[in-house]
């Protein structure tokens, strides 16, 4: 089995093209993210083949956010699958109603703090109260954690400061916005190499273009884990 503080991100557009990049990147890789843009295209098919037809990690990210009766139903629901993650927005409310839905199930809730793709402008442009971006992913991650979220989703550049958290004792840091050394940025703005994350504090590192745009998935894929420091 590969090691699998890589996750790699299927962002592809359907199930099809999502079983074909699984079996291109073959045991290099044992742990799969399914987004929410390949939920019309099989979405949850293909996260139950990785599964329980292939012995694959599952992490399922759908950021839910609705009023906490819904958002309940709706991890309820998803935690039968016996998946291994899912993403709800960190607001404290959210992640009370999903922990509750996750409740006797396997299935880890990870809050979203601030989304990667995301600057100061952007929360500017969104009213979110002024203030250090770091500081506001910090607070948000500990309020998340208190309200009984089993980890967060956050840049590799907050996950030192969030690993300090007296609150992420025992809990799991999840980072997207990684890229392997000379890859392009994408639509992300706050990267780290997969070593730096895994160095600041980061279990698992989400890594999606740099693998399924490479000529050998495979390849890419195992190049990445030779990156990794080894496990503490």
């Amino acid at each position: 089995m590969s090691d699998d503080r890589l996750i790699i991100a299927l962002d592809v557009p359907n199930i099809v093209q999502g079983l074909e990049l699984a079996d291109r990147i073959g045991d290099a890789a044992s742990f799969y993210k399914i987004g929410l843009g390949m939920l019309t295209g099989g979405g949850f098919a293909l996260a139950n083949e990785l599964k329980h037809e292939r012995g694959k990690r599952v992490f399922l990210d759908m950021k839910l956010f609705d009023i906490g009766a819904t958002v309940e139903a709706a991890v309820r629901g998803i935690a039968q699958h016996g998946l291994d993650f899912l993403t709800v927005h960190g607001d404290p409310q959210v992640v009370r109603a999903a922990a509750a839905g996750a409740s006797g199930s396997d299935t880890k809730i990870l809050a979203v703090t601030i989304l990667t793709s995301l600057d100061r402008a952007d929360l500017d442009a969104n009213l979110i109260r002024p203030g250090d971006l770091a500081e506001i992913t910090l607070e948000r991650a500990a309020r998340a954690l208190e309200a009984g979220a089993d980890g967060v989703i956050a840049s590799p550049q907050e996950a030192a400061m969030i690993r300090g958290l007296p609150q992420a004792t025992g809990k799991l840091i999840v980072t997207p916005g990684v890229r392997p050394t000379g890859a392009t940025l994408g639509d992300q703005k706050r990267v780290a190499t997969p070593a730096q994350a895994i160095t600041d504090g980061a279990d698992h590192i989400v890594v999606g273009r740099p693998v399924w745009t490479a000529p050998d998935p495979q390849a890419a894929a195992r190049a990445i884990l030779r990156d990794l420091p080894p496990r503490a």
